[in-house]
């Protein structure tokens, strides 16, 4: 089992940055690659940017490439998602994942998520 506890949500104006934080306890953390999704309202949960277990690898949707770093301190069990330009339709509820199997795009490759951290940026 691994526990996942997200923080560092918020609001803040379009054009200006967060830094969320993932917190995992329980197994050995540099044993999953990690992931960030998020979900929209009335919107599907979507991949962010994903990382591998020694974080030598990264992966980003699109639409974030340049503006988002996902990142993991392994000695403080900790993945890092941090968001600069943000824009109003960055607005959603942000989900760290973790997965046993490698870095992926795809939700249900992910066996644990955390409870998710809201962030909404105004026009």
């Amino acid at each position: 089992q691994v526990q996942l506890v997200e923080s560092g949500g918020g609001l803040v104006q379009s054009g200006g940055s967060l830094r969320l934080s993932c917190a995992a306890s329980g197994r050995t953390f540099s044993g999953y690659a990690m992931g960030w999704f998020r979900q929209a309202p009335g919107k599907e949960r979507e991949f962010v940017a994903a990382i591998t277990r020694n974080g030598l690898r990264t992966d980003y949707v699109d639409s974030v490439k340049g503006r988002f770093t996902i990142s993991r301190d392994n000695a403080k069990n900790t993945v890092y998602l941090q968001i600069d330009s943000l824009k109003p339709e960055d607005t959603a509820v942000y989900y760290c994942a973790a997965s046993v199997d490698g870095i992926s795009r795809i939700t249900y490759q992910y066996e644990y998520w955390g409870q998710g951290t809201q962030v909404t940026v105004s026009s």
